[in-house]
């Protein structure tokens, strides 16, 4: 095999090979939205998260001290269905899982970064935080990505539920013949969901300051939906493209 293919156990026929796409793909393994890095099968249109592709056996996690997570190819059965503690929506493929705690992680959120940072905008994540979302004008919830300026907020819930509704709403309009610019792979359009005014701003800014903290909360959106999605390094490298809350 060269350098950039792999035999995987989840599609034993072919090989994989390593690329890296601008298109949002369906992880066959945990069945979660990704894009930018990838192992795929053309022949096959099979396609799995670089974390999906080459998991770690074991993981530890900063949030999850006590905890030691094992990959599993599928969720445990016991109990009733799963969710991941981090986004809070279900699990259905590829899953790390503590038998002892009984904490499942989707591998992309237990693979999400620490800091997020591009020299701009530099955002930690936090298991819990008490200020409000962005989105969702909630508190509380799933694991958060907050801005060092702690102005900007956002559930990794949240940032899941607008990815999944907006891919959704397309999707269900190219299946009563709509269609979208780009093209489409495995039903899923070729572009980020426009996210215009989904996020919250106080309502005592200027006109000018209201629309430097949108177009600063939609950057940090940006970086959040990256990481999510699998890979962070596809903001920086350019591919979601201008700032999603700007008009």
């Amino acid at each position: 095999m060269k350098y950039n293919e792999i035999s995987h156990f989840s599609h034993p026929q072919h090989v994989l090979k390593f690329e890296h796409t601008e298109f949002p793909f369906k992880c066959d393994g945990c069945k979660e939205i990704g894009i930018g890095s990838r192992y795929s099968c053309a022949a096959c249109n099979f396609d799995l998260h670089s974390h999906c592709a080459i998991p770690s056996a074991t993981i530890s996690h900063p949030f999850y001290p006590k905890c030691s997570f094992q990959f599993l190819s599928r969720p445990p059965m016991e109990n009733g269905p799963r969710y991941c503690n981090a986004c809070e929506k279900d699990v259905t493929g590829f899953v790390y899982h503590c038998r002892a705690c009984g904490f499942d992680l989707h591998p992309c959120c237990a693979k999400l970064p620490m800091v997020l940072d591009d020299g701009e905008v530099k955002l930690y994540l936090y298991r819990k935080v008490s200020a409000s979302c962005h989105k969702c004008g909630k508190k509380g919830r799933s694991w958060s990505y907050r801005s060092s300026c702690k102005r900007y907020n956002l559930h990794v819930a949240c940032v899941r539920e607008m990815l999944v509704e907006s891919w959704h709403d397309i999707y269900v309009g190219l299946g009563k013949g709509g269609g979208i610019g780009g093209g489409t792979r495995r039903g899923l359009p070729t572009r980020i969901p426009s996210l215009k005014d989904t996020l919250r701003t106080p309502h005592n800014k200027s006109k000018s300051k209201k629309k430097k903290c949108c177009e600063m909360a939609g950057l940090a959106l940006q970086f959040v939906i990256s990481a999510v999605l699998g890979d962070p390094t596809t903001l920086i490298a350019g591919v979601i493209g201008s700032l999603m809350s700007r008009a």
